[in-house]
């Protein structure tokens, strides 16, 4: 019981970033490399935040803290960078390569600033305002850090959902995921909708940062390299532009790992996710919940 709590919180967790970057890759056609740093860069404001204010703020300051930071992180990126990338691209093809370059350049920029901020230390703001306090459930133990990621990660996780299947925005998002000549012919405004799903998907990567840094401990300047390789696993186990297949792909991943730090020495916990990610290429390339793509000429 104790594993399977800790499963679903890591789970939670690995849920919120992925769904981030599986929305836009999904929909926008952007694979985000700069999503990692997003999610680091928004743990470590709220960590300096917390430094500036003698480890003061609130549980809930320090998350919000991280849905602004991630969100306004990721729609610079996008304006800035990504955007005009798209525009003067002469094809998909050539597009994709130069987004792929320019993610990377944009997430070298907040790595380097954390690492000359901290000195490439571990940093962390487990010392704020709240208070851990721990529970009795079936024989197990599970904190009200637990209990809150458990619930946001229930009810982002749902929301994302309900908003791409029922809403007409999100509906028009997953159009331009389609065919978005198509879906601007239509009447679609892809760069308002574009800017609205990049804002989400930071605001996700940034709760998610300071989700990870108050409930397992310090980040690095370097951990959203780690994550993002897991979120690629999620991604392609799942299907791409699946949510019901990220959110299974995540607790697949978090369950896997949490079963291998209890009954082995944990150094191949992060084999599971090229593992899992070179298995499915191998044996169903569209993942779970991905749908085999049919083009005709």
């Amino acid at each position: 019981m104790q594993e399977l709590i800790n499963a679903v919180s890591l789970g939670c967790i690995y849920m919120l970033f992925a769904m981030g970057m599986s929305l836009v890759w999904g929909t926008l056609d952007v694979l985000n490399f700069a999503h990692g740093s997003i999610f680091m860069f928004s743990a470590f404001s709220g960590f300096y935040l917390m430094q500036e204010t003698g480890n003061s703020l609130p549980l809930a300051a320090l998350l919000l803290v991280g849905v602004v930071v991630g969100a306004l992180m990721s729609v610079l990126a996008y304006q800035l960078v990504l955007r005009p990338i798209l525009r003067r691209a002469k094809d998909k093809d050539s597009a994709e390569r130069q987004i792929l370059i320019g993610g990377i350049g944009l997430a070298g920029i907040p790595v380097a600033i954390v690492q000359i901020q901290t000195l490439s230390n571990p940093f962390s703001f487990r010392a704020g305002s709240f208070e851990v306090a721990s529970y009795d459930f079936l024989g197990a133990r599970i904190s009200n850090i637990q209990i809150v990621i458990w619930v946001v990660g229930v009810l982002l996780g749902t929301a994302v959902v309900l908003w791409l299947r029922r809403s007409r925005s999100g509906l028009a998002l997953r159009s331009i995921g389609v065919d978005s000549e198509v879906a601007s012919l239509m009447g679609i405004d892809q760069g308002r909708l574009g800017v609205a799903a990049m804002a989400v998907a930071g605001g996700m990567a940034g709760l998610s940062g300071a989700l990870l840094c108050v409930s397992f401990g310090a980040l690095t300047a370097e951990s959203g390299d780690v994550l993002l390789l897991k979120a690629f696993a999620i991604i392609i186990l799942g299907g791409v532009g699946s949510m019901l297949g990220t959110i299974i792909g995540a607790f697949f991943l978090a369950g896997a790992e949490t079963l291998l730090i209890a009954n082995t020495s944990g150094t191949w916990v992060d084999a599971v996710s090229f593992g899992l990610l070179f298995l499915v290429l191998l044996v169903r390339p569209q993942g779970i919940l991905g749908r085999q793509e049919v083009r005709r000429t």
